[in-house]
């Protein structure tokens, strides 16, 4: 009885042995499961957690919108337009303003230079430029018209200056003044028109660019034909004067 005993102890010792291990083992990989499940899950469940929520504010200034660049001096405030032309811009509008200015002072100035020019050159400057802006400021008037921009109708303060200046001026000093103003208001209107005919997207701005291209040019050409262009003169500030060079150590030596 006793050896029956402790063989059916013996015989339950491993049986329960092998319940136990079996049992180490499934809860091992139980806990390998988790340990793997557990970092999985945290990540995704951050991910879609954030995605729906708002993005972080930039630390430096907001993005500019798009055509919301840098206003130019002569900015209306009207942003972009649509036409049916196509978008137009405050570069645009300030741009067929100018032309409609060029017109209302060089057109007079044209005129004077060919009653009071005593040299033929000046009179031919003063012909090329009254031809040129009568053509161009009717074109401009219809592009006013056709894109809505309203135009001006007087030469600007500055421009009324300088036919005053004309006015007064006499001989060979107003040939030269005439020259002058004109060439370098040319100049600065000419470097206007290549930035528009490159960068506008309206059809109608872009022709009206194109022509007003061939007559500026033109008018610098017969301006610079009389002879008289002081191109120093046509910077914004004119140039220091360099002071006259010393002689060279070369010329101090005394001659043999």
């Amino acid at each position: 009885m006793l050896s029956i005993r402790r063989t059916n102890l013996g015989g339950m010792s491993v049986a329960s042995r092998h319940v136990m291990g079996t049992g180490i083992v499934i809860g091992a990989l139980a806990l390998t499961l988790i340990a793997l499940l557990i970092p999985v899950r945290s990540f995704g469940g951050t991910s879609a957690a954030a995605a729906p929520g708002p993005s972080p504010a930039p630390s430096g200034p907001p993005a500019a919108a798009p055509g919301s660049a840098s206003a130019p001096a002569d900015d209306d405030g009207a942003g972009v337009m649509n036409t049916a032309f196509g978008p137009l811009t405050p570069q645009d509008r300030e741009f067929v303003r100018k032309v409609r200015l060029a017109g209302l002072w060089e057109l007079p100035a044209g005129r004077q230079a060919q009653e009071r020019g005593t040299r033929r050159s000046v009179r031919t400057a003063g012909e090329h430029l009254v031809e040129g802006h009568t053509e161009l400021d009717r074109r401009v008037v219809e592009v006013g018209e056709a894109l809505g921009v309203e135009l001006p109708d007087r030469p600007s303060g500055q421009q009324q200056a300088w036919l005053d200046q004309l006015d007064r001026a006499q001989g060979a000093t107003y040939e030269k003044l005439f020259v002058q103003l004109l060439r370098r208001a040319h100049g600065k209107v000419f470097t206007l028109v290549a930035q528009v005919r490159a960068q506008t997207r309206n059809s109608v701005v872009r022709e009206l660019a194109t022509d007003a291209n061939t007559t500026v040019l033109d008018h610098i050409a017969v301006l610079e034909a009389s002879g008289l262009v002081d191109f120093e003169g046509l910077a914004d500030s004119p140039p220091a004067a360099v002071p006259p060079a010393g002689p060279s150590p070369s010329d101090t030596r005394p001659r043999k």
